[in-house]
């Protein structure tokens, strides 16, 4: 834990908190940045989202805690911390949590060579190109390790073939970090992780529309796509030890996104009023939408200490999957929550008769239905919790 009497952070605080009074968009209060990281349209097409995430970056705090000279904003975690947990208390969000900058940054800065370091960490840090996960196939979902995407040598370059599946903004992303098999006669010791260009011949993107009536998952077809080969990181056949770390960065910005939402009680007023105390009316609300927050503030410094200790210790450990599942459920949590509150304006999906907020959050909740299953399932982190973290026998 830091320590927050710590007056080098006392004053940052007090910078942060200016600094985000002064700039966020109040139009942007509430809302949940996943659409805008997830569709790159919607990104593009939204002035108040382009407003923020441009400030964000030009104060620095693209990727705040990265190196400089990778351009980062070559901060501490305890700082990071601190914008984060200032964003959250007033309903704001970091624009360029992105799969850029959540998973792909962090693994290339441990793995990457210096030429790739200097090539594509800085444009993530700066929100200049989207990246995709090109990891999930139709018939290697659970068991990652079993992903058939072919990758032979073609002399000069890689040539890749086969398909990928549930791969978010695919269709709106310049680039894809994504998993090839090398050698068919070794399970795990036969793949490799390739950076490839997303507009390169022989690649389509195909949109799936989703019950929340987003299309961000998409399937992604490689028809003798050409590779450079310096884009292939960490070796041949090397690449299983650099997807697991990925997945660890990926449940730890997916659980670490769990402890950033604002509160129910707001809504709760409004919808159901307040008795002569000021408080939620409904006694039950009130007492569900008070534990939900308590878990969600239990779960935000859960989080705090667990990201001071991988800072300072051996990196992000098979805790997170615990973890990861933890802050699912009380996102769903919240979301069921958000749904009751609004009551039959909870059951709106367009027209007229329901307000823009009403019609998102019944979105928001259909979407959190995949909270406990994207990012590696439930029943998959229980596993990793089994094995790794308990010692149970597999």
């Amino acid at each position: 834990m830091f320590d927050h009497a710590d007056p080098d952070l006392a004053g940052f605080r007090e910078e942060a908190v200016a600094w985000i009074k002064a700039n966020f968009p109040s139009a942007l209060t509430g809302k949940s940045p996943t659409p805008f990281i997830t569709d790159g349209a919607l990104a593009d097409s939204d002035p108040d989202y382009q407003a923020w995430l441009k400030r964000v970056v030009s104060k620095g705090w693209g990727a705040p805690t990265w190196p400089e000279e990778y351009g980062g904003g070559g901060l501490t975690q305890a700082h990071s911390v601190i914008i984060h947990e200032e964003l959250a208390r007033v309903g704001a969000f970091h624009p360029n949590h992105t799969y850029g900058e959540m998973m792909l940054g962090p693994t290339l800065l441990e793995y990457g060579d210096e030429v790739q370091k200097r090539r594509f960490i800085p444009p993530i840090a700066r929100a200049e190109v989207r990246w995709c996960q090109g990891f999930s196939e139709p018939g290697a979902g659970s068991d990652l390790a079993s992903l058939q995407t072919k990758c032979v040598d073609g002399g000069d370059h890689w040539i890749v073939t086969g398909q990928k599946i549930w791969t978010s903004g695919a269709n709106h992303s310049h680039w894809c970090f994504c998993l090839v098999r090398t050698d068919t006669t070794t399970k795990h010791g036969g793949i490799s992780f390739l950076l490839i260009d997303m507009s390169s011949p022989g690649i389509e993107a195909r949109p799936i529309y989703l019950i929340s009536g987003s299309t961000h998952f998409c399937e992604v077809f490689f028809n003798d796509v050409k590779v450079p080969k310096e884009n292939m990181v960490g070796g041949l056949n090397k690449g299983w030890p650099i997807a697991k770390r990925l997945l660890q960065f990926e449940r730890d910005s997916l659980a670490s996104g769990r402890a950033e939402a604002p509160s129910l009680a707001p809504l709760a007023k409004q919808y159901l009023g307040v008795n002569a105390l000021g408080q939620i009316a409904d006694p039950d609300v009130r007492h569900r939408v008070v534990r939900n927050a308590m878990r969600a503030r239990a779960y935000a410094h859960t989080m705090r200490r667990a990201a001071l200790e991988a800072k300072t210790n051996a990196g992000v450990s098979a805790a997170v999957s615990a973890l990861k599942n933890l802050g699912s459920d009380i996102a769903q949590e919240r979301a069921d929550l958000a749904v009751e509150i609004l009551g039959h304006n909870g059951l709106g999906w367009e027209g007229d008769h329901f307000a823009a907020a009403e019609i998102e959050a019944t979105r928001a909740w259909l979407h959190s239905r995949a909270f406990s299953i994207y990012g590696g399932s439930l029943e998959i982190q229980n596993n990793i919790t089994a094995k790794r973290v308990l010692g149970l026998p597999g």
